[in-house]
């Protein structure tokens, strides 16, 4: 005998429950919106393209995943505009942060690689191994590589919670959005949703990052050696 489980949504039968309930949906929707509302805000006027970028010393490019050990068409993406901004001057230094939690998964030397192929040398490029999630990777540029200012890279749907996070983090720092856009670029958008909540978290609890680690002075060397 074969039974057939049926789910029923039961909606509220009274006009006033009715409208106590898309009232309490409509308020869900406004607190998960709330966070990613605040970081675009607050750092907006801190967002602009390789053209509008300050003169730093230090370009912060985020890690956004490998295929097949080179970066995706993402990553690449920041990574030829943090090449562009080493060639035209506004950096000295490109801090490259991403995964490396596994010895088949290294994402900083494959963005090392990257720009290398495409003449940034190798002496003005610092790796971060541990850049496990944007918070982490802006906590590990200030207080590990001494980082105080940075043109961030990113895209766009990513670029103002990072900008929020690393000035969460003691960072003077100014976001590049990337883009071109395209269908993935949307799930990202959707996806920042649910990331830009942890964020606001991170951004006021200020939590030390998965792995910290002792100072180091790759940053600091790379810089001297631009000046010599």
């Amino acid at each position: 005998m074969r039974l057939r489980l049926r789910l029923r949504l039961r909606l509220p039968r009274s006009r006033r429950a009715q409208r106590l309930a898309v009232q309490g949906l409509m308020a869900l929707c406004v607190l998960a919106l709330l966070p990613a509302t605040w970081m675009r805000v607050g750092a907006d006027a801190r967002v602009g393209t390789t053209a509008d970028a300050p003169a730093r010393e230090v370009a912060l490019v985020f890690g956004a995943g490998l295929w097949q050990g080179r970066p995706t068409a993402y990553l690449a993406h920041r990574l030829d505009a943090a090449a562009e901004l080493y060639r035209t001057g506004k950096v000295k230094v490109v801090l490259v942060t991403g995964d490396n939690s596994r010895v088949e998964y290294d994402e900083p030397d494959a963005m090392r690689t990257y720009l290398t192929e495409r003449g940034v040398p190798d002496d003005r490029i610092v790796s971060d191994y541990a850049g496990f999630d944007s918070w982490d990777s802006c906590v590990r540029a200030r207080k590990i590589f001494g980082v105080d200012r940075a043109v961030l890279v990113s895209q766009g749907f990513h670029i103002h919670r990072a900008t929020t996070l690393c000035r969460s983090a003691g960072i003077d720092a100014y976001g590049i959005a990337v883009e071109p856009r395209d269908a993935t670029w949307y799930y990202g958008g959707a996806r920042e949703l649910a990331a830009s909540g942890k964020a606001a978290l991170d951004a006021l609890l200020r939590p030390d990052p998965r792995f910290l680690g002792p100072r180091e002075a790759g940053v600091t060397e790379a810089l001297a050696s631009a000046a010599g």
